[in-house]
C-alpha cells in the first residue's frame, strides 16, 4: 500500500488582527454607488441573491444621500431617530459607570450599534413583536418605554416587574412589543418565526422582527427558523447583527471564510438583504421593504446589519484581551450618530446649537430617571423585592419540593420577625 502524499490538517480561521497590530481595513469596500438596486418587494426571493452579497447604503460620509433605497424620511422623523440613538448612548454611559460602583450586578453597552434597533423599532408597526437580543435596548426606547422602568430592572429592585427573576438587561416588555430577551442567544430565533405564523394564522397583518448575533448563527436554532420560515412564508424579518465578534471570537468562526451571513438566506430560498448596519437611513429602508414584503405574503427576509462592536461584548470583557485597541477608530463606517447628525447638518435641519440644547435634556432625563429608579434599590442597598415572590411567577403550578421550601422559609421569616 502505498502511502498517503498529502495529509489534511485541521484549519482554524483567524482574526486578521490582534491585539499589537496595526488595523487596516482596506479590504472592506465601502461601496461609492450604494449599490445594489432596489426591487419590488415582492420579487421572486432568488432575484435578491446579489443584495446578500452587495451592501445597501444611503447615507454618504459627507452627509449626501444617494440611491433608490433613501426612504425618504421627514426631518422631524431623522430627528427624533437621532435623539432616540443619542438616549441610547447616554443610558449606557450611565448604566456602565454604576455597574463599576457597585450598583447593578452586569450591563452591556449597545455602543457602534444604535441605529440598528432604532430604525427597526422606527419603520415597523406598534402591532409587530420583536424578538431582540441584549443589546436593543433602542428598540425600548424608540417605542416609548419609560426610562425609569428599564433602569429599575436593570437594578433589580421593588419597581423591577420582573421581580429581579432575571439577570440585568434581558428586559421583557410586553406592552411595547419587546418580547423577554433570553441569554441563550439563538432560541429566540424560532420563536420568533413562530409569532410570525401566528400572526398569518390568525390573519393579522402583524409581523415578527427576530434579531440574532452573527456567532449564533452557527447554532442549530438559526437554521430551524430559516427552514420554518421558508417552508410556512411566515411573515417576519430575521436580522443577523454582524458586529464582527461574538464576545472574542471573531466572526470568521461563524461564518468561515465563505460568503456573507445574508447569503445563507439563500439556500433556503429566502428574500435576502445585507445593509450598512451604521447607516440610519439604510437601516430604515431595509426593514420597511422587508415588513412591506412580509405583510403582503412574500414571506421572509433574511437581512444582515454589516456593523461594529465599538466597545467590549460586557462589563465582563476586556477587548483588548483579543483586537487592537485602535481597532474600533479605524471601522470603515465610522459612527452612526455622528453619521446619522452629519446628514442633518447637511441639509440644514439640524446645528450645533440644537445638538448642545439635546445632549444637556438628555443628560438630565437620563440622570433624574436613574435616581428615581435607584430610590427603589440597588445592588448597594436594600432592593425592596419580599424574598418570598423567589417562588412566584416561574411555575403555573409549584412543585411540591418548593411548595415546602416556600412554607419552610416563610415560617423562619416569621420567627425572624418575631425575634
Amino acid at each position: 500500500m502505498s502511502k498517503r502524499s498529502n495529509q489534511s490538517r485541521l484549519y482554524v480561521p483567524e482574526p486578521p488582527f490582534r491585539p499589537g497590530d496595526k488595523p487596516d481595513y482596506s479590504h472592506i469596500s465601502v461601496p461609492a454607488k450604494h449599490t445594489p438596486y432596489r426591487p419590488d418587494p415582492m420579487v421572486e426571493a432568488h432575484e435578491t441573491s446579489e443584495h446578500a452579497l452587495g451592501l445597501i447604503r444611503v447615507m454618504r460620509f459627507n452627509g449626501e444621500i444617494e440611491g433608490e433605497w433613501d426612504p425618504g424620511l421627514s426631518p422631524d422623523v431623522l430627528r427624533a431617530g437621532l435623539r432616540f440613538m443619542m438616549i441610547n448612548r447616554a443610558m449606557d454611559a450611565r448604566m456602565f459607570n454604576m455597574q463599576r460602583q457597585g450598583k447593578l450586578s452586569f450591563y452591556m453597552k449597545s455602543t457602534g450599534e444604535e441605529a440598528i434597533s432604532v430604525a427597526m423599532a422606527m419603520a415597523l408597526q406598534d402591532g409587530d413583536m420583536i424578538f431582540p437580543t441584549y443589546r436593543q435596548v433602542g428598540i425600548l426606547i424608540a417605542r416609548g418605554c419609560p426610562m425609569q422602568d428599564m433602569m429599575c430592572q436593570l437594578l433589580s429592585n421593588k419597581g423591577d416587574s420582573l421581580q429581579g427573576k432575571s439577570l440585568p438587561i434581558l428586559f421583557s416588555f410586553k406592552d411595547y412589543g419587546f418580547f423577554s430577551v433570553s441569554g441563550n442567544l439563538g432560541t429566540q430565533l424560532i420563536q420568533g418565526v413562530g409569532w410570525g405564523m401566528a400572526c398569518a394564522y390568525k390573519g393579522t397583518d402583524d409581523i415578527a422582527s427576530v434579531i440574532t448575533g452573527e456567532g449564533a448563527t452557527a447554532e442549530g436554532d438559526f437554521h430551524y427558523a430559516l427552514n420554518f420560515a421558508s417552508t410556512y412564508r411566515a411573515p417576519c424579518i430575521i436580522n443577523v447583527v454582524n458586529n464582527q465578534w461574538a464576545i472574542s471570537s471573531f466572526q470568521g468562526i461563524a461564518a468561515g471564510e465563505g460568503e456573507t451571513f445574508a447569503a445563507r438566506g439563500t439556500g433556503y430560498g429566502l428574500a435576502t438583504l445585507r445593509v450598512d448596519g451604521n447607516d440610519f437611513l439604510a437601516v430604515y429602508a431595509a426593514m420597511q421593504w422587508a415588513a412591506e414584503r412580509a405583510r403582503r405574503g412574500g414571506g421572509a427576509t433574511v437581512i444582515e446589519h454589516f456593523t461594529y462592536r465599538m466597545e467590549g461584548h460586557s462589563t465582563s470583557d476586556d477587548p483588548t484581551k483579543y483586537r487592537p485597541k485602535s481597532d474600533p477608530d479605524e471601522w470603515p463606517f465610522g459612527d452612526p450618530i455622528l453619521r446619522l447628525k452629519t446628514h442633518l447638518l447637511k441639509i440644514k435641519e439640524w446645528d450645533e446649537e440644537r445638538d448642545e440644547a439635546m445632549e444637556t435634556e438628555i443628560a438630565e432625563y437620563i440622570r433624574s430617571s436613574y435616581k428615581a429608579a435607584e430610590k427603589l434599590g440597588s445592588m448597594a442597598t436594600e432592593s425592596g423585592i419580599a424574598p418570598e415572590t423567589m417562588f412566584e411567577q416561574v411555575y403555573e403550578e409549584l412543585p411540591s419540593h418548593l411548595q415546602r421550601q416556600r412554607d419552610d422559609f416563610m415560617i423562619e421569616n416569621a420567627k425572624k420577625l418575631e425575634e
